[in-house]
């Protein structure tokens, strides 16, 4: 979209939820996604023999509705807060992809690799409603930074929530 998108505490003006029961909510409200994570998608649909060499993936390709630049997994902690000229997101978790990961990404194991790199991107609360726009700049503040987005994955991993083939499972 061109120009500000008004921000309100279910979403995105003109962003749809296709699955109400497992995706959007006042926790995850707006999807961010690391803009230096689509190289790694971009080689792994070519090794799955999905794409084609130098296809870019565009913004959203992956399902969030915030490419952000800068902000990976290791450096968000679940509490920090995104603050933008005149709307704040709050941090909430990880993603952790459904089946229609696969299909977007045209292989079958497009969802457990995601969860077993940590390239799960993030998704946010509207903290104060507003507007965003593309290319504008934002603050990352930091909240109480008691568990990072990786931390928090990999304590997933670990009490075997997440379905990663080769992951260690507590017993």
């Amino acid at each position: 979209m061109d120009g500000p998108v008004s921000v309100g505490p279910l979403g995105l003006a003109g962003d749809e939820h296709a699955d109400l029961r497992v995706h959007g909510g006042i926790d995850k409200v707006v999807y961010a996604y690391p803009i230096e994570h689509y190289a790694f998608w971009q080689n792994q649909r070519l090794e799955h023999g999905v794409g084609l060499p130098g296809e870019s993936l565009a913004p959203g390709f992956l399902g969030e509705n915030l490419p952000v630049s800068a902000l990976v997994e290791d450096s968000v902690w679940i509490g920090d807060e995104l603050h933008f000229s005149d709307c704040v997101l709050r941090v909430t978790m990880p993603r952790q992809p459904c089946f229609k990961f696969n299909a977007v990404l045209g292989f079958t194991k497009a969802a457990p690799t995601l969860m077993q790199a940590g390239v799960s991107g993030f998704y946010l609360a509207v903290q104060v409603p507003g507007s965003i726009q593309a290319g504008q700049s934002v603050r990352l503040v930091a909240g109480a930074r008691t568990q990072s987005l990786a931390q928090c994955m990999d304590a997933l991993r670990l009490k075997g929530r997440l379905k990663v083939p080769g992951a260690p499972v507590a017993t």
